[in-house]
């Protein structure tokens, strides 16, 4: 079709002619080309053998899906951990000056644990089980954790801004005013 197509317009550009014919066939002495670094024909033939055996797995038993929830918890659980580094270094750079900036993410350092303690049960109640109750309570009690060192976090933050009253003059309005015990008057002489 290409070459009546050539036959009749002679003008036609190469692309035109390219596109109007069939695929060129593949060489047959590609065969003859060296493997890749690390390809054998082992793999392949194992790997087509493993594929025609590719029916429905077996289903999964309540102990291994136990353990699978477990672990995905106990993954629930440390994510806290993960971020206490990033908010630690944030912390740091937003200075202890009170500034909007500085307020709000320490707002956001108390916000997020005491939501994640309020919420605890409901976070674990998918992953709970009969089998795994027990183990369970571990994962709360290592979650709970975890949101209480974000909190230790801001009240260090907030420590750091001087908003806790530790010092004795921060107490000054319940301070009653001593009463001497003597009086030294000065004398002329």
């Amino acid at each position: 079709m290409a070459k009546e197509t050539a036959k009749n317009n002679p003008q036609l550009p190469q692309w035109v002619i390219d596109l109007h014919s069939l695929p060129r066939p593949k060489a047959k002495n590609a065969a003859t080309f060296p493997n890749p670094p690390g390809y054998t024909e082992a793999s392949v033939g194992k790997r087509s053998a493993a594929s025609k055996h590719t029916g429905l797995r077996k289903p999964s038993t309540s102990e291994e899906t136990d353990t699978l929830k477990l672990k995905k918890s106990w993954e629930l659980a440390l994510a806290p951990a993960k971020a206490l580094p990033m908010n630690a270094i944030m912390m740091y750079m937003s200075g202890n000056s009170l500034q909007i900036f500085s307020i709000m993410m320490v707002f956001m350092l108390f916000k997020t644990p005491i939501t994640g303690l309020m919420q605890t049960q409901q976070v674990f109640r998918k992953y709970e089980t009969e089998g795994n109750r027990e183990s369970m309570m571990a994962v709360k009690g290592c979650y709970v954790l975890m949101q209480l060192l974000a909190l230790g976090l801001g009240v260090w933050k907030v420590n750091g801004m001087g908003l806790l009253p530790t010092t004795r003059s921060d107490w000054l309005a319940w301070e009653v005013e001593r009463k001497p015990l003597e009086r030294a008057v000065f004398a002329f002489r």
